[in-house]
């Protein structure tokens, strides 16, 4: 054998590692991917958690809540001003999961449960008297987004779930 087959049979022998090294890179980053995606799934359950989580815990913070999506004019000055924090607090992490959506980071099965989740809420008179006074909060694309939401048929919160009437 001479030395331009043995240089041959060397450069045959990394490109072929180096096809290897393409291919086991391209299975991790698709992995890592996968990773990313079920790290921002979780991370915008969690989101929104942590601004429901206090309507479970605190009664008052749930009537508030609760009275203020179907009739702010029932709540005080005070319980007007909570639940404004709270509807800034609840569309902020929904704008996020819009987000992520967007971007590709979210499955879009999971994405249609936020999605018409958000129709209810946003259909809401509380909460779109909310929207009216400051969508400038938020991204243009999300506005974009929520202005483009058609209504449901039958809206339903937590303060229409039950089945009591609007005032």
């Amino acid at each position: 054998m001479n030395w331009d087959a043995i240089s041959a049979i060397s450069q045959l022998i990394g490109s072929v590692a180096v096809v290897l090294s393409v291919l086991y890179l391209a299975l991790q980053v698709h992995r890592s991917t996968r990773v990313a995606k079920l790290a921002t799934q979780d991370a915008a359950a969690a989101a929104l958690r942590e601004v429901t989580k206090p309507f479970m815990e605190n009664a008052d913070l749930e009537r508030i809540w609760r009275i203020g999506l179907e009739d702010l004019s029932a709540l005080s000055i005070e319980e007007r001003t909570r639940f404004f924090h709270a509807a800034y607090q609840f569309l902020k992490a929904f704008e996020t999961i819009h987000f992520h959506y967007v971007y590709g980071l979210m499955d879009r099965q999971l994405w249609e449960g936020w999605h018409g989740l958000l129709r209810h809420y946003v259909a809401a008179p509380g909460m779109a008297h909310y929207w009216k006074l400051r969508p400038e909060v938020f991204s243009d694309r999300f506005r974009n987004f929520v202005n483009s939401l058609e209504p449901p048929a039958e809206q339903r919160t937590v303060g229409t779930l039950f089945g009591e009437k609007r005032k």
